[in-house]
């Protein structure tokens, strides 16, 4: 299994499916299953049985998994939807170690 170009926190932009063209910030990563949850994005209707947290029951909406390829991290200059790369950045220091670092390659700007 390779790195995944997507984290907990990013805000993505799905390229296919029913919600093609909305964006969200990815609220987990499943990383066996190759899968994110993004707020917003890929809603279910879960039907949950009455217990003591939720006394009524009845149907609540959540967010289901989307595929890790759907999904690109936006340029954090333009806000536009990139692919991503990974460079090494060499350390200011003797002590400090060296770092790899996600990048937009849209705009070279390095992704957080």
């Amino acid at each position: 299994m390779s790195k995944l170009h997507i984290k907990k926190g990013d805000i993505v932009y799905v390229n296919s499916g029913e919600d093609r063209g909305k964006t969200g910030r990815v609220l987990k990563v499943l990383v066996e299953k190759e899968r994110a949850i993004v707020e917003g994005i890929n809603m279910v209707t879960k039907h949950a049985k009455p217990s003591a947290k939720n006394t009524q029951g009845g149907r609540e909406k959540k967010e289901s998994s989307v595929h890790i390829s759907n999904l690109n991290p936006l340029d954090p200059k333009s806000g536009k939807p990139t692919r991503v790369g990974h460079k090494l950045v060499k350390a200011t220091s003797a002590k400090k170690k060296d770092k790899i670092v996600r990048y937009a390659k849209r705009s070279g700007e390095e992704l957080k």
